[in-house]
């Protein structure tokens, strides 16, 4: 059998970066820690990402090409399981580039790139829900007014844009360690899909009910809807 090539260094840097920010927050990682996880000297690193920013860039496009190929997903969505399995695999892609969302005002604050580029992922998600609305109607699932729509949809970005920092904020120590990763996607998934619940057909709400019942947490309680 082959061996596996192994692995460049820029794309080490880039894992252990992501790892690091991941579990201590991006202000509280340098460079120098990054170079100190992986045993290379900072002038290694710097070599393939001379300042904290390109790394951090870097990322972020390893996140926003992960999302858009996501994102299409929401054209295949035609009932409350579809959908379901759509914003878990949202919270899921989320969680693996969670320091973007723990951290999201200091970042927008210090980085021009990511500032501009996170209002075009905040209307790609808006534009993809809207998808998954249109599929749900045209299926006869979901009857809801066209002016309530974009609403609907604006609602549902919000809570798939702040939900982990909710989670960090109800449990600072412990939310956003691996060890609590299915609990807060799963109440993340519960929650932004019980936006639909109003507008749902009976039988589309029930099945609704049923998977939301499915999940686990600390502090679950069946759901009602």
């Amino acid at each position: 059998m082959a061996k596996k090539a192994p692995r460049r260094t820029a794309q080490r840097i880039l894992e252990a970066a992501l790892e690091l920010f991941n579990r201590f927050g991006e202000p509280n990682v340098s460079t120098t820690l990054v170079a100190g996880e992986l045993n290379i000297s900072p002038g290694n690193l710097y070599y393939h990402y001379p300042a904290k920013d390109e790394l951090i860039n870097r990322l972020y496009e390893g996140y926003e090409c992960e999302l858009n190929e996501l994102l299409h997903a929401s054209e295949g969505v035609h009932d409350v399981e579809d959908a379901w399995f759509f914003m878990h695999s949202l919270f899921e892609l989320i969680w693996r580039y969670r320091f973007l969302y723990r951290d999201l005002n200091d970042l927008l604050s210090k980085n021009r790139h990511l500032e501009t580029q996170f209002q075009v992922v905040l209307k790609n998600k808006a534009r993809a829900i809207r998808t998954l609305l249109a599929g749900l109607s045209r299926a006869g699932h979901l009857c809801i007014a066209p002016p309530e729509v974009d609403t609907l949809a604006q609602s549902m970005v919000v809570v798939l844009t702040y939900w982990l920092s909710y989670e960090y904020v109800r449990n600072p120590r412990e939310a956003l360690e691996p060890a609590h990763a299915q609990g807060a996607l799963l109440r993340g998934a519960h929650h932004t899909l019980h936006l639909l619940a109003p507008y749902l057909a009976p039988e589309q709400r029930r099945h609704l009910l049923t998977l939301s019942n499915a999940y686990s947490g600390e502090d679950h309680q069946p759901a009602t809807i």
